[in-house]
């Protein structure tokens, strides 16, 4: 059932019927919260992993902005008649970019230093369009955890949230509790800046229902 919807979704075009065409977005990210941000956008799409290589220096805006172009330019080359996004986000703290932890040790060390301060969530997005044309948006959002003890990261490494998130934490989560102070987006926390995405697919003329 749910293949014949998706080539439903996919191959549905003004014609036969007088049916009006779905366009159906390409996501390029199996980020479970990436795919529930969109779904409350509610936009049509499918998901497909981009295996790029995820090594890059520079700043949190460079690396962000590398990293949402290299995915969805690899994912376009397989569905090039669509819009294809790709995002990627990484926390910036003490003047360290924090990808995805390791292991309970480096989820350790990333939460020992988001506590008691204030830290940056920068995400990049870049939007490939039928036409080739490529647009890219960089977000920064300021967050501020409270003090917390040893024991208490300890205890949150181990619900087990923090591992394959960005700076060993989710807002939307546990962690929530932690958070007395935001500045900016707060869907760019979670992953994808909701507003800015819909601005890019506006611009690039993708036909919007909301």
């Amino acid at each position: 059932m749910y293949n014949f919807m998706l080539y439903f979704l996919l191959r549905t075009s003004t014609g036969e019927g007088g049916r009006e065409r779905v366009e159906t977005l390409i996501l390029a990210s199996k980020s479970p919260r990436r795919h529930e941000l969109i779904r409350h956008m509610n936009l049509p799409f499918t998901a497909e992993d981009a295996d790029v290589d995820e090594h890059v220096a520079g700043t949190p805006q460079d690396v962000v902005l590398t990293l949402a172009q290299r995915k969805a330019q690899a994912v376009s080359r397989h569905w090039p008649e669509r819009y294809v996004l790709g995002a990627d986000t990484v926390v910036y703290a003490c003047g360290q970019v924090l990808g995805k932890p390791s292991n309970a040790q480096d989820a350790m060390r990333m939460i020992g230093l988001l506590s008691d301060g204030w830290h940056e969530v920068h995400t990049g997005v870049c939007l490939v369009a039928p036409d080739g044309q490529i647009r890219m948006h960089h977000e920064c959002t300021r967050v501020h955890f409270v003090h917390l003890s040893q024991e208490q990261i300890a205890a949150y490494v181990a619900t087990g949230e923090p591992f394959g998130k960005a700076g060993a934490y989710a807002i939307q989560g546990t962690a929530g509790m932690y958070v007395d102070r935001i500045e900016g987006s707060f869907s760019n926390v979670i992953g994808l800046p909701t507003q800015a995405v819909h601005a890019l697919l506006r611009a690039a003329g993708y036909p919007l229902t909301l």
